[in-house]
């Protein structure tokens, strides 16, 4: 079992003193990953369905200084020395493919080899207006698929062509390559059959979001969507058991059990164990606190209580 963080890259906390420290932290501490997340603009009308809160709702203030992912990678490449990066999840469909492949590129070659990429087709209409690509909504889905490809061209071949629906080219240098053998590793997100099937023809690593809106993801209903997984896998023509499963949740070390992921840290165990037996094999956690020292804290006690189980 593997167990990565998220890090909180916007609002009081987006300094880089902050985030340095956070990423350094969890090094020390033995986690194998930290992932940020991908907004490039927040347009202050906020929708009335925001995916990820109970009622919502989300305040565009708290998103303020909302750090972009690949630039911010690089930056935490530069403070660490082991810790895999990656993001949890990067918008395809709102980026050239070319560049956007160029710079992951990039920083796999200047971190020799600790990017690991989170793809999604995302969710917000609004921000594909403000980038001025209205058009990429109705097909971000399709768009995510073709990017992918390209990625994987450009990432290993050493004459990359391609002839897609949305961009064709040939006849050119693409270097450096990723340290990493034929390109990053694709974590692939989402829980929909839509984000299933592009795991299973595209990814290495099935990585939902679970035990908050949208989803609810506990072992039972994750365990169901890995054999549907396995069964697309197959039809795709791959061996399931390469593809791995990365479960994104919050945790929360609470003396009174509340939920799944929630509650003292024998029953969190309890918690992974399942999920182990669902497929996962590797964690990564939400711990947005209100402070800093609040985040520390708790990944210190998962340092201390939940990974010496796991060796």
């Amino acid at each position: 079992m593997k167990f990565g963080v998220s890090l909180n890259q916007r609002g009081s906390q987006a300094r880089p003193d902050v985030i340095a420290r956070f990423a350094q932290r969890a090094e020390a501490l033995g986690f194998d990953s930290l992932t940020v997340s991908d907004h490039i603009v927040i347009p202050k009308p906020m929708p009335g369905n925001y995916p990820y809160h109970p009622q919502g709702e989300f305040s565009w203030q708290a998103a303020r200084d909302y750090y972009e992912p690949l630039a911010t990678l690089t930056f935490l490449a530069g403070r660490t020395n082991r810790l895999r990066l990656g993001v949890s999840v990067l918008i395809l469909s709102y980026r050239n493919p070319l560049v956007t492949a160029k710079m992951l590129s990039t920083a796999d070659a200047l971190s020799e080899g600790r990017i690991f990429l989170g793809v999604g087709t995302g969710w917000w209409e609004d921000e594909y207006k403000a980038l001025g690509i209205p058009e990429h909504f109705a097909d971000r889905g399709a768009r995510t698929d073709e990017y992918l490809r390209i990625y994987k061209v450009l990432w290993s071949e050493q004459n990359p062509e391609f002839k897609g629906r949305y961009h064709s080219f040939g006849n050119l240098e693409f270097s450096p390559k990723p340290r990493q053998k034929g390109g990053l590793p694709i974590w692939v997100g989402g829980h929909t059959s839509r984000a299933l099937r592009r795991t299973a023809e595209l990814g290495d690593v099935w990585h939902p979001i679970g035990l908050r809106p949208p989803a609810g993801l506990n072992p039972q209903e994750l365990g169901a969507k890995a054999r549907e997984l396995a069964v697309l896998a197959e039809k795709a023509g791959r061996d399931p058991a390469r593809i791995a499963i990365a479960f994104r949740c919050p945790l929360n070390f609470t003396p009174v059990r509340r939920g799944p992921m929630t509650g003292t840290a024998a029953q969190i165990l309890d918690d992974i164990h399942a999920y182990q037996r669902s497929g996962v094999s590797h964690f990564t956690f939400d711990l947005a606190r209100d402070t800093p020292e609040l985040s520390l804290e708790a990944m210190q006690q998962i340092a201390a209580e939940i990974m010496p189980a796991f060796g």
